[in-house]
């Protein structure tokens, strides 16, 4: 009967013990859960859907992504806003939200007529580029990307009498460098199609 006894103590005292490390590994448990803070807020942000060239925006060039609250860069654009109908002014790698600063800004058109618009364009030669001012007059030219030197193929002429409004160099890029010009809306549509897979560069017109 003893030894019935003492076999059932032990056991007692052995399922206590396996007990006791259960509701000490909860209690740590549920006390790191309460320690943990909780997930960030995620807000709702317009990112490029894919690798994007300067230029117009067009159907499909963006995505809305959710990222944390805290890692928003300042002036990231939300679903919705007016401002997309605005030109690009640089590229934009796949994924990459998109700021203002991005964004050609309304107040480059100032003291334009009607109807003109302000197209980013870029231009080949960045040593030519350097040459050119706000308010100059220029040609933009293009030619093909792939020389046939068999056949070479004249430049064309895709927007006439177009004026600068301010260049930017891309020390990054090697590409070129950007100029916005302002053009005619047809002019802006002409450029747009010949930055796909033409070289483009510009001729200085006179100042009239």
């Amino acid at each position: 009967m003893r030894r019935f006894a003492d076999t059932w103590k032990r056991r007692l005292s052995r399922h206590r013990r396996l007990l006791a490390i259960g509701l000490t590994g909860l209690a740590a448990i549920t006390s790191y859960a309460a320690l943990r803070p909780p997930p960030a807020p995620t807000e709702a942000v317009l990112a490029a859907a894919r690798d994007l060239r300067a230029g117009p925006l067009r159907p499909g060039d963006l995505t809305t992504l959710h990222l944390p609250t805290p890692l928003i860069p300042d002036g990231t654009l939300r679903p919705g806003s007016a401002a997309t109908h605005r030109p690009l002014v640089a590229p934009m790698r796949r994924g990459e939200p998109l700021t203002d600063a991005r964004l050609l800004s309304p107040g480059m058109l100032s003291g334009y007529g009607a109807g003109t618009v302000a197209m980013p364009v870029r231009i080949s030669d960045p040593e030519a580029v350097r040459l050119l001012s706000p308010g100059d007059l220029v040609d933009v030219l293009a030619a093909p990307s792939q020389w046939d030197d068999a056949t070479p193929a004249p430049a064309q002429t895709v927007a006439d009498n177009a004026r600068v409004i301010t260049t930017r160099h891309d020390h990054r890029s090697g590409s070129g460098a950007l100029v916005v010009l302002a053009t005619t809306a047809d002019q802006a549509s002409r450029l747009a199609g010949a930055q796909q897979g033409t070289r483009l560069s510009v001729m200085i017109e006179p100042q009239p």
